[in-house]
């Protein structure tokens, strides 16, 4: 009875590393919590003997979640035919920079979204690289380069020989390219802080100094709010842009915090969260701005807001 309590404490401790995985490879918080819940309802529905045949419970959660993951992964194309306007992922809030943060129970249940490490590999930046590749890239990928997992076991997920996988895995890191050398965290937090100073004054000619020439702003309202339907190209129309929302949206408040774990902006009306911009910078100029304003998509951010006042 005791190696059943050993192995159910076991299989419950992988659920952090589960949602990790699961958010790098559908970009949703919902999504993700969802198949991790799926994968542990398979587990619990296993035979005690079948349990006890599996040597590891944490490697049998991870294939299964990304399995169930690659499936969602495969229907969401269809599904992103049909959405209003962008699809982006959901942004991420660092929950330490709101004070006063929601006021949950530290020994309770933690949200999904707090579970999930804020580093590079969840960058707005690599997630929207990650949408442009097909679901066993994408898997391939994820699970190689990021979580470090053998391609023997990837071939187990995707049905698929090793030495497949391994070309899947080099597909996908041709499709993110070579990359420009990172702005350091302090010279991307000093481009956002003068964007920000910039939008609030409503400088136009400041914005477009702080915009590359051929910078591209992505919104994503999900039909439920309204946006701007396609990306805005270039600097001088994303800087009239910025600048036309302001004069709509008086009372608009702006904050600089982490948005997927760099420096972003959150736009606040009246107590609520009703944009999320991240930002990519190259050469001390913002190179893009992916803005989510769909408010299915900003709960997590709307938590943090309702407890910081």
């Amino acid at each position: 009875m005791g190696s059943v309590r050993a192995r159910t404490a076991e299989a419950a401790d992988e659920r952090r590393q589960l949602v990790n995985v699961a958010y790098r490879l559908l970009g949703s918080v919902t999504d993700a919590e969802d198949a991790v819940q799926n994968a542990y309802t398979r587990w619990y529905g296993l035979p005690q003997d079948r349990q006890e045949e599996i040597l590891s419970p944490g490697a049998w959660l991870t294939t299964v979640t990304s399995r169930i993951c690659l499936d969602l992964l495969g229907s969401a194309r269809a599904r992103r035919e049909q959405y209003v306007g962008a699809w982006l992922p959901e942004p991420l809030p660092d929950r330490t920079e709101w004070n006063h943060s929601v006021g949950a129970d530290p020994t309770g249940p933690a949200d999904p979204a707090d579970q999930i490490v804020l580093d590079e590999s969840v960058a707005m930046a690599f997630l929207v690289v990650l949408e442009s590749m097909t679901p066993a890239e994408r898997v391939a990928l994820v699970l190689h380069d990021i979580f470090r997992y053998p391609f023997a076991e990837i071939a187990d997920v995707l049905g698929r020989t090793p030495a497949a996988c391994k070309q899947l895995a080099a597909s996908a890191r041709r499709r993110v390219g070579v990359a420009p050398a990172p702005v350091t965290g302090t010279g991307r937090a000093e481009v956002v802080r003068r964007v920000k100073e910039a939008w609030e004054t409503k400088d136009i000619a400041a914005l477009v100094g702080l915009l590359d020439p051929a910078a591209v702003m992505t919104a994503d309202g999900g039909g439920l709010v309204g946006t701007v339907l396609h990306p805005v190209e270039g600097g001088i129309r994303i800087a009239r842009y910025l600048v036309a929302i302001a004069d709509k949206a008086p009372g608009l408040e702006l904050l600089e915090r982490s948005v997927n774990g760099v420096p972003g902006l959150v736009a606040r009306r009246a107590g609520t969260v009703m944009t999320v911009a991240a930002f990519d910078v190259s050469d001390e100029r913002v190179t893009r701005i992916w803005a989510v304003r769909n408010p299915e998509k900003l709960r997590p951010w709307t938590q943090q807001a309702d407890g910081n006042h």
